[in-house]
């Protein structure tokens, strides 16, 4: 049976490059879902919008604009301080969607990337109040790294949907994950050797079940 995933879902990572992007790109293609990147860091090279939009072939109309585009591949707060840009939790609105469809939110960085001098990636989180899934890195480290963004998000009671893990499977991290976490993984998704719409969806129909 097919995981049941809720109307919204915002996806946190343990850190940077751990598979947010990967993540959403699945959950885009097998969901046809919308996407929305409230904070984009590094517009000079790749945006992750365009990234999944290229990769899953959705049209333009899948994707919402981001509340803020940063110049430079750095934390939110460095990236904005360098562009002459202050970023306040107030200029976060979700975007409208209708009744049938899944709105996909992406976190920039881990739970407590700064934004500003006050407030972190969390806070967004907080504010936007969407059920949360936790990317993690498959391999060493990932353990600490985790239990450390369970604890935090807990703290501020969000409502966790699970982990998934990414990169080649491994048994004893997901075990001590769901055991010390006390958490779900509920998926866990290997190395695709080409990302295209087909072999997305296929990830998507074999990993998101249960």
């Amino acid at each position: 049976m097919k995981y049941k995933f809720p109307r919204r879902i915002f996806i946190t990572g343990t850190g940077t490059d751990i598979g947010k992007t990967f993540v959403s790109a699945i959950l885009m293609s097998g969901l046809r879902g919308k996407y929305w990147k409230p904070v984009q860091s590094g517009i000079i090279e790749t945006i992750d919008a365009e990234w999944i939009r290229e990769k899953t072939g959705l049209p333009e109309s899948h994707f919402f604009p981001e509340t803020y585009r940063l110049t430079q591949p750095l934390s939110p707060h460095a990236a904005a301080a360098l562009d002459g840009v202050e970023i306040k939790l107030d200029a976060f609105q979700l975007p409208e969607i209708n009744k049938t469809e899944t709105l996909i939110v992406e976190g920039a960085g881990g739970i407590m990337v700064p934004l500003n001098d006050e407030h972190f990636m969390l806070d967004l989180m907080k504010k936007l109040n969407l059920p949360v899934l936790l990317v993690a890195y498959s391999e060493l480290g990932t353990i600490n790294h985790t239990l450390l963004s369970l604890e935090q998000m807990r703290r501020y009671n969000l409502d966790i949907l699970g982990v998934v893990m990414n990169g080649p499977k491994n048994p004893g991290n997901r075990e001590a994950i769901e055991r010390f976490g006390k958490i779900s993984v509920i998926a866990e998704i290997e190395p695709i050797p080409e990302i295209n719409l087909q072999t997305l969806e296929n990830c998507f129909n074999r990993c998101f079940t249960k």
